[in-house]
């Protein structure tokens, strides 16, 4: 109780300090390149994608028998690990840009 005392009265003392969403801030379509997109089966096998760390994100496909390991390995990946029931981690360099 005294926490959500304390939080309400830090938001209304330093309202400036509580950033507002932007309103035309643009939502990307994709964490993933194209071409990691189109090894993974394309952009309706993907049915998540999630970033869990600064080089990983979480994509769950809906087929997994869709997916091109070949492909998926010319990308330029740091790598990729497939796992059961269509998870699969994609792991990007530390240097490319993320969103």
């Amino acid at each position: 109780m005294l926490g959500k005392w304390n939080d309400a009265l830090w938001k209304l003392l330093t309202p400036d300090l509580v950033a507002a969403p932007p309103a035309d801030a643009a939502v990307p379509a994709s964490l993933l390149a194209p071409e990691v997109i189109a090894a993974l089966g394309g952009s309706e096998n993907l049915a998540t994608q999630q970033r869990v760390a600064i080089t990983r994100i979480r994509v769950q496909v809906r087929d997994q028998a869709r997916i091109d390991e070949a492909a998926l390995q010319a990308c330029s990946l740091a790598g990729a690990m497939l796992l059961p029931d269509g998870l699969v981690h994609v792991l990007t360099p530390e240097d490319s840009p993320g969103p």
